[in-house]
């Protein structure tokens, strides 16, 4: 049972105190104990996913534990490097993507990942991370190959792991959103609400990217991700566990949804998924 917990979280640079100047974020505090929910589940390794802009060419791109998250452009001085132990980060260090550039040394992440990186080191939680950028454009189907890719990576390596979904919903649900308003911006954001509290693994894969890129969706592929690495670790599980599982734990895993609401016009969710196998103690 490799894949032990999963946790969703919105990534508006708001979530970061210092970018947003301390204003209180309704997303801020669920996010924080769905994270620590995730601590509960002792994994060796998190694995942080989220949409990913300069993965677009080759649909995805892996992070190292020294990649760095930096705030800069928000107006705040701030860095965060994905892995616990990573040295202190001087600017001529932070590269674009890919370590391009004279002397670079380390890799910078997207924003999803930077909030992702901040909501880990916020915690005090200096577990093994690593990180998973995905493309915003990437189809389905390819999605969820990239999440059973690590469940099947996590299987080969006896690593327990969880991951760590970074996405927010649509950016049109009101007349102030970012995206102005689309009347199709609430019934796609009651859909993803509805399969994050079922463990929806089949409607999460039945959201259409197309309609996802008009509505502004900056999570519909790290949703993805989720569900295809779910369903490749349920289908590890023998015919006998599945069937004994309890009713309301859909593909073998309990959800538990802490907050899903829409502030600033964009969809904000924040679930925890916990693997539920009889006979295990989590550890």
């Amino acid at each position: 049972m490799p894949l032990v917990a999963a946790a969703v979280c919105p990534h508006p640079p708001l979530l970061v105190p210092q970018v947003g100047a301390h204003e209180p974020v309704a997303a801020r505090e669920p996010a924080l104990a769905a994270v620590r929910r995730l601590r509960a589940a002792n994994p060796d390794v998190v694995v942080v996913v989220g949409d990913d802009p300069e993965a677009l060419a080759a649909g995805s791109r892996a992070y190292p534990p020294g990649a760095v998250g930096d705030f800069r452009g928000f107006g705040v001085d701030l860095r965060v490097a994905l892995g616990p132990r990573a040295a202190a980060i001087s600017d001529a260090a932070v590269s674009g993507p890919g370590g391009a550039g004279a002397g670079a040394v380390v890799d910078r992440l997207p924003l999803s990942l930077a909030v992702g990186a901040w909501l880990l080191a916020e915690t005090g939680w200096a577990v093994a991370r690593r990180g998973l950028g995905v493309s915003p454009k990437a189809e389905p189907a390819d999605a969820a190959a990239l999440g059973a890719g690590l469940a099947a990576d996590a299987d080969a390596a006896g690593e327990r792991v969880a991951l760590l979904v970074m996405g927010d919903g649509s950016a049109r649900r009101t007349a102030k959103a970012p995206g102005s308003l689309d009347e199709r911006a609430g019934p796609y954001d009651e859909r993803v609400e509805r399969a994050l509290a079922d463990v929806g693994i089949d409607a999460l894969l039945g959201l259409e990217s197309g309609l996802g890129a008009d509505l502004l969706v900056a999570g519909r592929a790290s949703w993805q991700v989720l569900a295809g690495a779910a369903r490749a670790a349920t289908a590890t599980a023998t015919v006998a566990t599945v069937a004994t599982a309890p009713a309301a734990s859909a593909a073998g895993w309990n959800a538990d949804l802490l907050y899903a609401d829409a502030p600033y016009g964009v969809g904000y969710f924040v679930c925890v998924w916990e693997r539920e196998v009889p006979g295990d103690d989590g550890h």
